[in-house]
């Protein structure tokens, strides 16, 4: 069985970001083993200068990247490619052709690392909209629902 691993700084706070988690996470154990690993985020000063913003970064991206062993990395990015649901469920299909793991990177406040990025095998981006980290750990959870349904030939909501 596939491997699906989420790293995400932060963790989820709200009932109803939990409930949706909750949900999305028992629909996918029929198609996968997920894994959802949370890495403690960094304290973000009010006085938050560039050089700190980046240290902050590293500091979380080190994390990050210690928390994942031999996994195909997608990480999530405003710079990543945009792709429709089809798509996406494509992409996931012929990375399971090659891997028995894949692993999506979700960054905090501040975003990714530099060495967080240029260690993905990929970039995808969900909008070039900002959305809250804790809010998209649900849409990536609800889009690999959906890759799995269409890529079983399986009705979904459209």
């Amino acid at each position: 069985m596939l491997n699906i691993n989420i790293v995400c700084v932060g963790k989820i706070k709200e009932k109803y970001l939990k409930d949706a988690i909750s949900e999305y996470t028992k629909r996918l154990s029929k198609y996968c083993k997920l894994n959802i690993i949370e890495i403690a985020d960094e304290p973000i000063p009010s006085n938050l200068s560039d050089k700190l913003a980046e240290n902050i970064k590293n500091i979380e991206g080190t994390k990050i990247l210690n928390s994942i062993k031999n996994s195909y990395m997608i990480s999530l990015d405003l710079k990543g490619k945009v792709y429709t649901s089809e798509q996406f469920a494509e992409k996931i299909e012929n990375i399971t052709l090659k891997n028995s793991s894949i692993t999506f990177v979700i960054g905090g406040s501040l975003g990714l690392s530099t060495e967080v990025i240029h260690n993905s095998n990929e970039l995808i981006c969900f909008s070039k909209m900002t959305f809250p980290h804790q809010l998209i750990r649900v849409f990536l959870l609800e889009q690999i629902f959906r890759a799995f349904k269409i890529n079983n030939n399986e009705t979904y909501h459209r």
